[in-house]
């Protein structure tokens, strides 16, 4: 039997981030595509600086209210993803 990728594990959300990609445990791919969705469909994304996320009030609660690029975003984010049954 194959040995299952860390991405692939599923991860339980903490209640803020749950409030946007919804209730574990899910894959952290699942996770991040979720939030991709949300950020896309909010308009969050900076127009000239592609790389920065202009949080909303509700991804505020996970991230931060400041202007953030994309990579330090995925690292605020990883503190709400607990592996699941830990």
């Amino acid at each position: 039997m194959k040995k299952q990728s860390a991405l692939m594990r599923p991860v339980q959300v903490s209640d803020a981030l749950a409030e946007i990609v919804g209730k574990g445990p899910m894959p952290r791919t699942e996770v991040t595509k979720k939030l991709w969705d949300y950020i896309k469909k909010n308009k969050l994304q900076d127009a000239k600086a592609k790389r920065q996320i202009n949080p909303d009030q509700k991804l505020g609660r996970v991230i931060g209210t400041q202007q953030i690029d994309m990579f330090q975003m995925t690292k605020k984010v990883s503190s709400h993803l607990k592996e699941a049954g830990k």
